[in-house]
């Protein structure tokens, strides 16, 4: 019996004491039950720690970014990365972009989760935008997104002045070689007419040389003749090798007129001399050595452009008159003709016998071998004069301008030997002097003027 109260008794305690650990149990259930709420409210109220800021290892808080050499704008470091390390992992990618022919347009996309945006080119993460870099511009993520953004847009559309003409050269260039090729058959076709052009119109030129000697031009109407054949072939030639390649013959003739009438107006004085020029070289006023007189330039020919003309004076002087002047202009050809007249005047007196001088001067011009016998010589009382009679005499020499003057010298000075050594006196000019009043002479004798006479001569 004792044993049996015994275990009744461990019973109950044992009872008792697992009760007592369950309402304990339960009490420290219910408080963490109702404190847990109360502690996440109040972390979820509590303020965000800012995260440490760290300072950049070389120093450097932004750095650019760079498109072909230029800046276009500056980013700045992050938590974990340092703002020269973020630029260049950045800049090697536009470089990457840039070398490969896609299309480069930035887009952005805006993860508001997150609070970052992203630019991208072709579906490719350029760069991010974080709230790192909203915060040092002081500008919304989206903002700064766009406008980073539209300067790489305008960066990657407006490249420098040297690339851009180096890829518009290379395009040319490319252009210039597919067409080269598919139009090879019109190429080579208008090469070979251009050759035979050439060929014809250099033959033509030394046979229109060599058939002109036979005609009695000069050297500057033969280089013209021929000038004028082998422009005329080029330009037929230039015509066809033209049509060879496709060239609209219609509007090319439209082109050349509108053309021609603006080069006209502009250049009316000089085509006006090189027309001129080649009117005087074919109707021939002159030639190369005549001698000449225009307006009040007298020399020798020297070369007739078709331009100008150029003369020499007896002087030593070059001068180069346009042509236009000198089509219009009063032109004097001294040597148009193989012989030219020259005279001269000799005065006798009045008690000479008129037909023996002209017997003399007859004579005496004869003995000058440069006098032409036909036309014959002239011997003609010219004026009565008041102090002797004007005799002119006429003869024909060399219309070259030394001959014809050291030839009149020549006459002239055997016509006076000859009347000298006849013995006939040339007359001198002699004059008389009256005075109204005579002027007083002072005679040392008497001591006085006097006027009734002249000093002794």
């Amino acid at each position: 019996m004792s044993n049996i109260f015994q275990l009744k008794i461990s019973t109950s305690r044992q009872l008792s004491i697992d009760r007592s650990r369950s309402i304990l149990m339960t009490i420290i259930c219910t408080g963490l039950l109702l404190v847990m709420p109360i502690a996440t409210k109040a972390q979820e109220t509590a303020p965000a720690k800012a995260p440490a800021t760290s300072v950049p290892m070389d120093g450097l808080y932004f750095a650019d970014i760079v498109v072909r050499g230029q800046v276009v704008f500056q980013i700045g470091s992050l938590s974990n990365i340092s703002a020269s390390d973020r630029a260049g992992i950045i800049n090697r990618r536009i470089v990457s972009f840039l070398a490969s022919e896609v299309d480069r347009s930035i887009t952005v996309r805006n993860d508001p989760q997150r609070g970052i945006a992203t630019l991208q080119l072709n579906n490719r993460i350029l760069m991010t935008v974080t709230q790192q870099d909203a915060q040092d511009f002081n500008v919304g993520v989206e903002t700064l997104a766009q406008q980073w953004a539209t300067a790489l847009n305008r960066a990657f559309d407006e490249p420098p002045l040297a690339i851009d003409v180096g890829q518009r050269l290379y395009s040319t260039i490319r252009q210039f070689q597919r067409d080269a090729i598919d139009r090879l058959p019109a190429i080579l076709g208008a090469l070979l007419i251009i050759l035979l052009t050439m060929l014809l119109a250099i033959t033509t030129k030394r046979i229109t040389l060599a058939a002109s000697d036979r005609w009695e031009i000069d050297y500057n109407s033969k280089t013209l003749v021929s000038r004028i054949v082998s422009g005329m072939i080029w330009i037929f030639g230039s015509i066809v090798a033209l049509s060879v390649l496709g060239m609209d013959f219609t509007a090319l003739v439209g082109t050349l007129g509108v053309t021609s009438v603006a080069i006209g107006f502009s250049l009316r004085d000089i085509l006006s001399n090189y027309f001129s020029g080649i009117i005087l070289l074919v109707a021939r006023p002159f030639q190369v050595g005549d001698q000449i007189i225009i307006q009040d330039f007298e020399g020798t020919v020297n070369y007739i452009q078709l331009r100008a003309t150029t003369l020499v004076t007896y002087d030593g002087r070059m001068i180069s008159i346009p042509n236009q002047q000198v089509f219009t202009a009063t032109i004097i050809n001294n040597t148009a003709s193989e012989f030219r007249r020259s005279s001269l005047t000799i005065g006798i007196n009045y008690d000479t016998d008129i037909g023996q001088v002209k017997e003399i001067i007859h004579q005496a011009a004869l003995t000058v071998e440069s006098i032409v016998a036909d036309p014959p010589l002239e011997i003609l009382v010219r004026e009565l004069a008041a102090g002797a009679v004007k005799i002119e005499v006429r003869f024909w020499v060399s219309s070259r301008r030394l001959s014809f003057l050291e030839s009149t010298s020549q006459v002239a000075q055997s016509i006076k030997e000859a009347i000298k050594a006849a013995g006939i006196d040339l007359p001198n000019e002699i004059y008389t002097v009256q005075f109204k009043d005579p002027p007083q002479i002072f005679d040392p004798a008497a001591q006085q003027y006097q006027r009734d006479r002249l000093p002794p001569t």
